[in-house]
């Protein structure tokens, strides 16, 4: 039997604890919390004199027991894992095979969009968090900056889960799909206090600030190596057809005929290495994601 519902969350916890992903965990504590929360509310606003415990029994009847939600989930779980391609499969196709058969894996696709059109969130997450964050730090030296802080913190709550739903679509890092449940019963100054103490609110604040430059180097780099491939790939064609010179050897120069079969394969292994590279920064920057937007 639960005490109440933080006695239920702990406990689900502990029965997820043990090969869930921590993301899954999140949202299932997430879930099961809003759901409790709800039910009890309205339950004791019914019956005003019976006690959290005795009302709580017939709740988890309907919802479930810890082990029975746990279950549940960690049962739904391997579907959404196999979705996000999070069960390598055997590669037996040769060295060239897997360097070149880059471009047509979706999620290297994936990882190199979210690299390229990194400094979007970069510059909307980040400039908020910045902006946003200095103007709401300077209005706490007035009393209505309290309030104007406390919707910034959660504010962030909601650029976490959003880029959370983009790094889980590009780059096919399970995250977190439910925000965070905040009691309805508390007073404001209470849920002002959960929101500072909460070192959630503060790893968003510090990952929507690092996005901004992020964003700029990730844009900037992967531009200019998918521009630089397409340029040498088509060389041939720019300088010989269209004579657009290629200022190889400086402005207005045109490349030396017998080099140009050079550029243009060094341009054909420049797509696919810039490919497998998005592929690792996609990782480590998913890896690094998951690390500051779940709930520890």
């Amino acid at each position: 039997m639960c005490k109440d519902v933080q006695d239920y969350l702990a406990k689900l916890k502990k029965e997820l604890s043990e090969g869930a992903d921590p993301a899954l965990i999140q949202d299932a504590l997430s879930d099961a919390e809003t759901h409790l929360r709800t039910a009890l509310e309205e339950e004791l606003s019914k019956n005003p004199g019976i006690s959290e415990t005795e009302i709580l029994v017939p709740l988890v009847e309907k919802y479930g027991t810890p082990s029975e939600v746990a279950a549940a989930y960690l049962a739904i779980e391997p579907h959404i894992s196999s979705a996000l391609a999070h069960t390598p499969r055997p590669d037996t196709r040769s060295f060239l095979g897997k360097f070149f058969g880059v471009l047509g894996e979706s999620r290297a696709w994936g990882a190199f969009f979210y690299m390229l059109l990194a400094f979007v969130p970069g510059i909307i997450f980040g400039g908020w968090a910045l902006f946003a964050g200095l103007i709401s730090a300077f209005s706490l030296l007035f009393i209505i900056g309290l309030p104007i802080f406390g919707l910034f913190l959660l504010s962030l709550r909601g650029i976490a889960l959003l880029e959370g739903r983009i790094v889980e679509a590009l780059l096919g890092v399970r995250m977190p799909r439910r925000p965070l449940f905040l009691k309805k019963d508390l007073n404001w100054s209470d849920r002002y206090i959960a929101l500072v103490k909460d070192s959630y609110s503060w790893r968003a604040l510090l990952y929507a600030v690092l996005l901004f430059p992020l964003g700029l180097i990730y844009a900037g780099l992967f531009s200019l190596l998918f521009v630089f491939s397409l340029g040498f790939i088509t060389s041939p064609i720019l300088e010989l057809v269209f004579r657009i010179p290629l200022d190889l050897f400086g402005d207005n120069v045109f490349t030396p005929v017998w080099f140009l079969p050079i550029v243009c394969l060094s341009g054909f292994i420049l797509l696919p290495l810039t490919f497998h590279l998005a592929k690792l920064f996609g990782k480590v920057h998913g890896l690094f994601a998951k690390s500051m937007l779940v709930r520890k």
